[in-house]
C-alpha cells in the first residue's frame, strides 16, 4: 500500500502525540520521581507499531467476520495480531498447528 504525504504526515503527528501524552503524563512523572529518589536514573524507550488497513478491505472482513458468527470481544484484526505475537485464545486450542507450539494462553 503506497502512502501520500499527508497519511504520512498524521501518522507523523500521531508518533508525535502519543511521545507527548507519555512525556506529559503525570502518572508517569511521579513514578520516575520515585525511582530517582531510589538511587537510579531512569531511560524510558517506548515503541509503537502503527499498523493501517485501507477501509475497503476492512469492510470486507466485518462483513466476512459477521458472516461466519464470530463471537467474543475480539475482532478479526485482534485476532490476527495476537496470532502474530503466538498468542492463541483457549477456545482455539482445539486447532493448534505446530505454528501454535508454545503460544501463551489469553
Amino acid at each position: 500500500m503506497a502512502l501520500n504525504q499527508k497519511v504520512k504526515n498524521l501518522i507523523q503527528k500521531l508518533g508525535e502525540a502519543i511521545h507527548e501524552s507519555v512525556s506529559e503524563s503525570e502518572d508517569i512523572a511521579g513514578v520516575v520521581k520515585n525511582i530517582r529518589e531510589q538511587g537510579f536514573d531512569v531511560l524510558l524507550m517506548l515503541e509503537a507499531t502503527i499498523g493501517l488497513n485501507e477501509v475497503e478491505a476492512e469492510a470486507d472482513e466485518v462483513t466476512d467476520a459477521a458472516d461466519e458468527g464470530t463471537e467474543g470481544p475480539f475482532t478479526s484484526n485482534d485476532l490476527d495480531f495476537l496470532k502474530s505475537l503466538r498468542i492463541s485464545l483457549a477456545e482455539d486450542e482445539s486447532t493448534d498447528s505446530p505454528e501454535s507450539t508454545g503460544s501463551t494462553e489469553v
